[in-house]
């Protein structure tokens, strides 16, 4: 490596982002408006569903599973559409979708009405939405510029958590879970007016996806342009769309097949089933923590800010990390990132008094009595659970970003957001194969009544978890495939 080709300092490395294409700082602030959408409604689906349709706790438990599934199988199906009618006409297709879904759910009385036209479509609208940022990244940024760029969206959507967390706060604070404010001569509730705030936020990316031209791609020599030809030009109007979408889904479906073919597809498979060992950390996080932290620390215990301690965490180091590690290959971190994250897990494991000086000295104190606004003693389990939640944050920093990058940059030319979808996979297969595993281990080991060992719980999960690292590292000669401007 020559003087030429590093960074002159710290700053430098966030520099190579000087020059890139409008298109890509256009592409953060969509993924944060679109993710502040999405976490809008996801948070409030299941309050929602009790409190405005009626709907039992098990009805509830079982609509959200059933459309989350649907979201990452979606998700898995859409990327070759992506790569067949372009990113920009996804960015459209799936704005519209999701804003139409969600004014149903803000004003639809009847509750199975609301899922038919409302949360189903709203499935579709994301699934189109998720491949697609992750592909705008990779097609708006050179190599240079990747690995930063995968980290300022991955920040981006953080934010979107993080602002959407506080907006439903600030409005179920203020009117009640089950109050009401009049809007256009209706009784809109609590939760149907933060699923508008939800279409307010879909709705602002439309004026900024005006601004996102169309056949642009970002190189090592620069930004270029390749006009896109309409081949139905003179037709009337439903006669073209009609062929576009005949031609679109031909495409798709070539385009679909065509990764059966590929070598690298299968490698890649193999990598994200690894990854979804990793990911089982956040499904367990949205399944199993949130009882656990209630049974163990009792009713009110704000297991909400515990973990928000990691969205905190993401946004403040995943720029430096991004900037630190843009050099190194995108398989080499998600190794490093996976072993910290599992790892982070054995504290939860270990036995609670020898936290017991740490909850009574100033870091006790600094967490429960500062940031958690609690009285009294501080629990053992407050620091040990954030100590976990920086320690998965700082290998979810360096590994998840790059899980998308990685599958981006092993994309044949044109099939970047096919690929890209599929790195949502581990998700998928975390949900299917661990969901259900996990709530069984907490029933075992952390019940609400009766004699617990949440320690052992943590312990299994910790060992699951660990399979993804040891995988890729003793496999690595079998999976990995060149990364895309990448050098060992």
């Amino acid at each position: 490596m020559t003087n030429d080709e590093k960074p002159a300092s710290f700053i430098g490395r966030f520099m190579v982002l000087r020059g890139a294409a409008r298109e890509l700082w256009l592409t953060f602030a969509l993924k944060f408006l679109g993710v502040a959408a999405y976490a809008l409604t996801v948070s409030m689906i299941r309050p929602w569903l009790n409190t405005d349709m009626g709907f039992t706790d098990l009805e509830t438990g079982t609509v959200f599973f059933v459309w989350s599934l649907c979201i990452t199988i979606f998700t898995l199906l859409v990327g070759s559409l992506t790569d067949a009618i372009g990113l920009r006409r996804t960015f459209f297709l799936g704005m519209w979708i999701c804003v139409g879904a969600r004014l149903v759910m803000a004003f639809s009385t009847n509750g199975w009405l609301a899922i038919a036209f409302g949360l189903a479509p709203l499935a579709i609208g994301e699934a189109l939405s998720s491949p697609v940022f992750v592909a705008a990244t990779h097609k708006y940024s050179n190599t240079r510029q990747r690995s930063i760029a995968f980290s300022l969206v991955y920040v981006a959507m953080n934010v979107g958590f993080l602002v959407a967390g506080f907006f439903s706060d600030h409005v179920r604070a203020l009117l009640g879970e089950a109050g009401q404010v009049r809007f256009l001569g209706l009784g809109i509730s609590t939760y149907r007016l933060i699923f508008l705030g939800g279409v307010v936020c879909q709705l602002a990316m439309w004026p900024l996806l005006l601004f996102v031209r169309k056949g642009v791609a970002a190189g090592e020599s620069g930004v270029t342009i390749v006009p896109e030809i309409n081949k139905y030009a003179g037709r009337k109007l439903l006669d073209s769309f009609r062929l576009t979408v005949r031609d679109a889904v031909k495409d798709t479906v070539q385009l679909f097949g065509g990764l059966l073919h590929q070598a690298g597809f299968y490698r890649l498979l193999a990598f994200l089933l690894f990854i979804a060992f990793i990911k089982l950390i956040q499904v367990q996080m949205n399944v199993v923590f949130p009882t656990f932290g209630i049974r163990e620390l009792g009713e009110g215990a704000p297991v909400g800010r515990l973990w928000a301690i990691n969205s905190i965490v993401v946004i403040l180091i995943v720029p430096f990390i991004g900037a630190l590690t843009q050099r190194f290959p995108a398989y080499r971190m998600v190794i490093l990132g996976g072993l910290l994250s599992s790892l982070s897990v054995f504290v939860m494991a270990l036995p609670t008094p020898w936290f017991e000086g740490m909850a009574d000295g100033w870091l006790g104190s600094w967490i429960g009595h500062g940031y958690l606004g609690l009285k009294g003693s501080i629990h053992p389990y407050y620091v040990m659970i954030a100590i976990y939640v920086v320690v998965l944050s700082v290998g979810e920093a360096l590994y998840s970003p790059r899980v998308y990058e990685y599958s981006a940059a092993i994309a044949p030319k044109g099939q970047e957001a096919s690929y890209s979808a599929l790195s949502y996979m581990p998700m998928l297969l975390a949900k299917l194969l661990g969901g259900m595993a996990l709530v069984a281990i907490q029933a075992k080991y952390c019940p609400a009544s009766g004699e617990r060992d949440s320690g052992t719980m943590w312990l299994i999960l910790g060992f699951i978890t660990l399979v993804a690292p040891i995988g890729l590292i003793c496999l690595k000669r079998f999976i990995r495939v060149k990364e895309e401007g990448r050098e060992e």
